[in-house]
């Protein structure tokens, strides 16, 4: 069994059929087939279920398939480490972030370019789950996220680098009467309004976080909405529909129309925001590189 049979193996697996998984692989039906009866072969396993219209892996291909995506992963990892060595910084550097944490990239992504032109970017968008599943997968390297980080894997699993803290604002629609003329707002006052709160069914660190402010001034929101989307949130306060707390970075991807933003006079809420990778993971020269980018 060597690397090449893997490569065949896989994309069988993920084709469900020898003839799209040859021509994926530009390659004739019968020498792919003829590959697969010797990986099975020299296993001494059945590795695919041939019943139906589609191939099925068995327990001992589930097995390989998960084997198998690991060990080509390690394999690529070695090449660009050995490729490395020579100083030649090249590639494609693969980040997710959160979309209330994207405007803590550009200034950095126009650094990091001016220093190593060669190297391309691929940026992903996503919740916490979404990019943590990414992540796992090795299709991402690097994530900027707010804190706690929710994903699904045991938090040990991950590096964090904790950046500076984000204040927390309030967002009113400017159609409404406004509160005060030195833009700073009290809990008490956005209890008063129906509002609208971030969180998804999977990720509620703002929103509680937000909750038990309230609670500890000694009110009780009355939410109108819960949304896992920042962007709808925002054009929600842009309709005129409620109110929302969110952190102040946030705005800087996206314009304030039709917004008033207000300070938070009697709470301090802060948005903690990290850089996060898995511990003990190879990680590519052009990751360690823009690591030192959130250090400067």
């Amino acid at each position: 069994m060597d690397i090449r049979q893997l490569r065949y193996f896989l994309a069988v697996a993920e084709e469900g059929q020898v003839t799209s998984a040859a021509k994926r692989l530009n390659m004739e039906q019968p020498p792919l087939s003829r590959q697969m009866k010797l990986l099975e072969s020299e296993l001494g396993v059945t590795l695919f279920d041939r019943s139906g219209k589609r191939l099925a892996l068995t327990h001992a291909g589930q097995l390989l398939r998960q084997r198998a995506e690991q060990l080509l992963c390690q394999f690529q990892e070695t090449i660009e480490e050995v490729q490395e060595l020579d100083e030649g910084i090249h590639g494609t550097l693969s980040i997710g972030s959160v979309v209330s944490c994207v405007s803590l990239l550009p200034q950095r992504i126009e650094r990091f370019h001016e220093l190593y032109p060669r190297v391309t970017f691929k940026i992903n968008e996503g919740d916490h789950f979404l990019l943590g599943d990414q992540l796992e997968k090795r299709n991402l390297e690097l994530i900027v996220a707010r804190l706690p980080f929710e994903a699904a894997s045991d938090p040990d699993r991950y590096t964090v680098i904790h950046l500076p803290p984000d204040p927390i604002v309030a967002l009113i629609p400017s159609s409404w009467p406004q509160a005060s003329e030195d833009r700073r707002l009290e809990m008490g006052a956005m209890a008063q309004y129906p509002f609208l709160s971030l969180k998804s069914d999977l990720t509620t660190g703002m929103h509680d976080r937000v909750l038990k402010s309230f609670r500890e001034s000694g009110h009780e929101p009355h939410i109108l909405c819960e949304c896992s989307s920042v962007a709808i949130i925002l054009a929600l306060v842009t309709a005129g529909i409620g109110a929302t707390i969110l952190p102040k970075s946030v705005l800087a991807s996206f314009p304030l129309t039709s917004i008033v933003l207000y300070e938070l006079s009697n709470t301090e809420l802060y948005s903690e925001v990290g850089l996060i990778w898995i511990k003990d993971r190879y990680l590519s020269k052009s990751a360690r590189n823009f690591i030192k980018t959130f250090e400067i």
